[in-house]
């Protein structure tokens, strides 16, 4: 649905037409208190986070996890970003159930499609994470 918007340009008005946009569906609406924790802990940990469609606890709980598997390793070398993927995945896998993807890197590109309340991504040093949740669904062979 088109909606007329008025603006000035260069002193004259100038009508534009703005679209609507459909709904992405259910997102996590945090209150306040929510948002300002869990900022708060993204400073404490030197997390800068992105995009996410997933509760506070569960980013907190992803944040945390990230931080302690990269200071974990970093007296010994540099983190390995497959075995911090593995790690995280692990994690949410036990926690909220199968079906949890991670990619960790320094440059990667992605689109994917995540279940509802299932998706944050953050930088945290170097490397970025994309954590997500895909639905399992069983499928029954023929004749069964």
């Amino acid at each position: 649905m088109e909606s007329p918007v008025l603006h000035k340009f260069k002193g004259k008005q100038v009508m534009q037409k703005q679209l609507s946009r459909p709904s992405l569906g259910p997102t996590h609406e945090r209150s306040p208190a929510e948002e300002v924790e869990l900022a708060a802990t993204a400073i404490s940990l030197d997390v800068r986070l992105r995009p996410s469609d997933m509760p506070a606890h569960m980013q907190d709980r992803a944040l945390r996890c990230a931080r302690l598997l990269i200071d974990s390793s970093a007296p010994v070398s540099r983190p390995n970003p497959t075995h911090l993927a593995r790690a995280l995945k692990k994690e949410f896998d036990s926690l909220y159930g199968p079906a949890w993807h991670c990619v960790v890197g320094t440059s990667f590109g992605s689109f994917v499609t995540h279940s509802p309340g299932g998706f944050v991504y953050f930088s945290i040093d170097s490397l970025s994470v994309l954590l997500f949740k895909t639905e399992v669904q069983l499928v029954a062979e023929p004749g069964a």
